[in-house]
């Protein structure tokens, strides 16, 4: 009687002291920060759009945070300068990952999110998105652990030319690109859905990138008087170019971008030559005050000057991070990679707070939603030139 007593009394105290050792335990789980960690390019040649993408994500963590986090938790945002370099960019990854539990992650470029997919695969902890639109990278099967901020670049190139299809039925399409995996990657593709839409593509012209001399291949074009021009696989040289001999030889082409071209100061620095010049973007921007956008207006708030549409990116990339976060937590599910793509896939009609102007839902690996805007120099902004067009 005495011993089981005893033994009643030992096992109640085991107990206690079990629960007080789980709780804590349980506490620490429940409170710990949802971590976001960067590759992102502050310095070298696509520091223009990092320091935006490092600055829309740094905000939005922000807001979330003021606005008591995530069911408790709190976002920390972990971001390291990689030059745009694929080897410091691996290098801040592994230094990022081995110093914090990381959850969530944003890569610099295509080769960067190319070369760690098998190390998000093998661990299965992170959910990533980026700065590349590559159409390889909209592959559940092959990226299953990745997602892109906007349409891939083959589906921006849809997005232009069923503006083109139906603005001008049966018109003639010349694509110009950049010889480099960002500049080749649509083409093919592209040209056999222009087939497709009752367009033609006379002529199909690639120079380096950032090219100076670019006056033989605009004899070529002009010889193939095309209705509308395509620039793909570059920034900002060698398109003025272009288009300032273009229409010196009298071509009356309409010229085209895709969104690495599309920030409103690159289109600005075309000077006269820009005018009117069109393409398409995944976002509204900084200062599109044509329909309500309450992010846009709280962005608005915490800069009064203008932000560019790669600081638009990142801000967007941060919160489909916090949605993916929210969702699994919400699901009562363990914060991995899988489960957070499958939150991610579960968006459905989401109010992205107007930056994209119509609800989105996340099928695959991409979100296939744009709208062509034109330059208007003299007002220095880009305007909308189609609805909303939806893949």
């Amino acid at each position: 009687m005495q011993t089981s007593s005893i033994s009643q009394r030992r096992r109640a105290l085991l107990l206690a002291a079990g629960a007080s050792l789980v709780v804590p335990l349980a506490h620490a789980q429940a409170g710990e920060d949802i971590v976001i960690g960067g590759s992102i390019p502050m310095t070298g040649v696509f520091a223009f759009a990092g320091v935006g993408i490092n600055a829309g994500i740094a905000d939005y963590v922000k807001i979330v945070n003021d606005g008591g986090g995530i069911k408790g938790r709190k976002l920390r945002y972990v971001p390291e300068d990689t030059g745009y370099k694929v080897d410091v960019s691996v290098a801040a990854f592994k230094k990022i990952t081995s110093q914090n539990k990381v959850n969530l992650y944003y890569g610099d470029s295509t080769a960067f999110s190319r070369t760690i997919n098998p190390e998000l695969e093998r661990t299965g902890n992170i959910l990533m998105t980026g700065a590349s639109f590559a159409t390889e990278l909209n592959d559940p099967v092959k990226y299953p652990n990745q997602f892109l901020v906007g349409p891939d670049y083959t589906e921006m190139f849809g997005i232009l030319l069923r503006h083109i299809a139906k603005e001008k039925p049966g018109a003639k399409v010349a694509f110009v690109y950049s010889d480099s995996e960002f500049g080749r990657d649509p083409i093919d593709t592209s040209e056999a859905l222009a087939k497709k839409l009752g367009l033609s593509v006379p002529v199909k012209i690639m120079t380096a990138p950032g090219s100076v001399d670019v006056s033989t291949e605009v004899i070529k074009l002009r010889r193939a008087a095309p209705d509308y021009t395509i620039f793909h696989g570059y920034i900002l040289a060698p398109i003025p170019e272009f288009i300032t001999q273009g229409k010196q030889m009298g071509m009356t082409s309409k010229w085209m971008g895709t969104f690495w071209t599309m920030d409103s100061s690159t289109v600005m620095k075309m000077g006269e030559a820009g005018d009117g010049f069109m393409g398409v973007m995944p976002y509204r921007y900084y200062y599109d005050t044509s329909a309500k956008a309450p992010m846009l207006d709280k962005i608005r708030q915490l800069h009064p000057d203008y932000q560019s549409t790669a600081y638009i990116q990142g801000f967007l990339a941060a919160m489909l991070f916090t949605e993916a976060a929210k969702r699994t937590l919400d699901a009562g599910k363990e914060l991995n990679g899988k489960n957070f793509k499958a939150a991610l896939n579960s968006i459905k009609d989401f109010d992205t707070g107007g930056l994209i102007g119509v609800p989105i839902t996340i099928k695959g690996n991409s979100i296939p939603v744009g709208r062509v805007y034109k330059a208007d120099m003299k007002a220095q902004k880009m305007v909308a030139a189609s609805d909303w067009i939806a893949l």
